[in-house]
């Protein structure tokens, strides 16, 4: 599993809950981050500032009591921005970074600032959220009928967080004075289409997020070959964002989410199957 940089809390590993950043710690991590691409001038800080402003609302919305289980909310929030946050840093020290990201990071120097806002949230909703729910959602938890449902209630209400946000939105974050057409996301109708773009893709994420879970149950080789799936599949997605041409009316006949097919299961059990084998000679 890709690990954000302080580790995942799993079944028995309950002390690296403790070890998690606080909400207020990740954001003033990217703030100086932001700060950093600024000043160099970086395309990456459109998705950064973008990302920044939605955690601050999940803050807010955290404060202001709106989830069903606050420390639960919070737990994800960090651990799902850590994957983010370590492969930007990773990428730019110039080491490796999973696919999605090293395709959304880099995208040509002509790709606009609406475009790789959208390659930011393609990589982290299709192929990051998927494993940061499964880091602070246990395999006992997904047993539980009535906790996932709470579970899952906090992680819908999350798109409502998400639409308000782009409802408040005037421009992409980074771009004051200086938008072409483009790059307008905020008129009315570009305003609805990335609404509705979100809520699609995050319902496909708690089906993937089920998937990766019985993966998970079948043991270490079937789990990383149902997330080698996700990255290849998340991969191909944000891909498909950075060829040229009308990327909404792209997203309208695609979707902007994946699904991992259920039928993988049996092929992550033949994965697992033949490691034990190996791991036997």
């Amino acid at each position: 599993m890709s690990r954000p940089s302080w580790g995942l809390p799993g079944d028995d590993d309950s002390g690296v809950l403790a070890e998690l950043p606080t909400l207020e710690s990740l954001i003033a991590r990217m703030d100086a981050l932001l700060v950093q691409l600024r000043e160099q001038q970086d395309p990456r800080r459109f998705f950064h500032a973008t990302y920044l402003r939605t955690t601050r609302a999940v803050g807010a919305e955290l404060a202001a009591g709106g989830f069903l289980d606050t420390a639960w909310v919070q737990r994800w929030d960090v651990v799902f921005a850590g994957f983010y946050l370590d492969a930007l840093e990773a990428h730019r020290r110039g080491g490796r970074v999973p696919g999605p990201w090293a395709v959304a990071f880099g995208a040509g120097a002509a790709v606009p600032p609406l475009r790789r806002v959208l390659l930011g949230m393609n990589a982290h909703i299709n192929y990051d959220l998927p494993q940061a729910l499964l880091a602070v959602i246990s395999d006992a938890e997904f047993g539980d009928a009535a906790l996932l449902a709470r579970r899952e209630a906090d992680h819908r209400h999350i798109d409502q967080v998400l639409a308000a946000v782009v409802d408040r939105a005037a421009a992409v974050p980074e771009t004051a004075g200086r938008r072409s057409p483009p790059d307008r996301l905020l008129g009315p109708a570009n305003r609805l289409a990335a609404k509705r773009f979100l809520v699609e893709a995050r319902a496909k994420v708690w089906g993937n997020a089920r998937v990766l879970a019985r993966a998970r149950r079948q043991g270490e080789a079937a789990y990383q070959a149902r997330r080698a799936e996700l990255e290849r599949l998340a991969t191909g997605r944000v891909a498909e964002l950075v060829r040229p041409g009308p990327v909404l009316l792209r997203l309208a006949t695609r979707g902007f989410g994946i699904t991992l097919p259920a039928r993988g299961d049996t092929a992550a059990a033949a994965a697992a199957a033949q490691a034990r084998q190996e791991g036997d000679r």
